[in-house]
């Protein structure tokens, strides 16, 4: 299976310091999230119900001003 692996929009495309993630393509298994310094490394892999939960908190914190 080939992921298709995705930055930040605040990421400079140029630069290498960046966390990347990698979306299921089918049926939800897992989301795999990379650095983008050491790309050969194994990902680290989240069932999709936490990254969910994640990203919402994220979001959640991020809106506070």
């Amino acid at each position: 299976m080939t992921l298709q692996w995705t930055r930040s929009s605040y990421c400079d495309s140029a630069g290498p310091d960046c966390v990347e993630v990698a979306l299921p393509p089918g049926p939800a298994t897992a989301v795999r999230l990379r650095d983008s310094k050491a790309p050969s490394r194994p990902p680290l892999a989240f069932a999709p119900d936490a990254w969910t939960a994640f990203t919402g908190s994220v979001e959640r914190l991020g809106s506070r001003d």
